[in-house]
């Protein structure tokens, strides 16, 4: 949970490399709590034919800070976050996206900045 706030603390900031786990764990905490709001339009009745209130709400809310951490990620092994356009491609570009968000960073500072381990972690 910790990640997740982390990266909401960060809600803006593209700049700056940031590591899996930040990416992976503000991914699962999202999916958790979208999960759990699309149960509440279901239950309250909101649900939409695509998308419900409460959950599109919360979507438009982390939009920033997804793609923020997403670009930070990318830094990290060496891309710009611009590479986030891939997910435009069907099927293929999410795909490409998920094996580059999964690689480890590099270990040495690059243009982006300095390695993410190497300061302090949150717990």
């Amino acid at each position: 949970m910790q990640w997740y706030l982390e990266v909401l603390r960060k809600y803006t900031e593209f700049t700056g490399r940031g590591h899996r786990t930040e990416f992976w764990m503000f991914t699962l905490w999202s999916l958790v709590v979208s999960v759990a709001l699309a149960v509440v339009d279901i239950a309250v009745g909101t649900d939409g034919e695509y998308v419900g209130l409460f959950s599109g709400i919360y979507t438009l809310l982390v939009l920033l800070p997804t793609l923020a951490v997403g670009a930070r990620r990318l830094h990290d092994i060496g891309r710009t976050g611009w590479w986030q356009l891939l997910a435009f491609i069907p099927l293929v570009g999410i795909i490409i996206l998920i094996i580059w968000w999964a690689q480890p960073g590099v270990a040495p500072a690059n243009e982006h900045g300095p390695n993410p381990w190497d300061g302090p972690r949150p717990l």
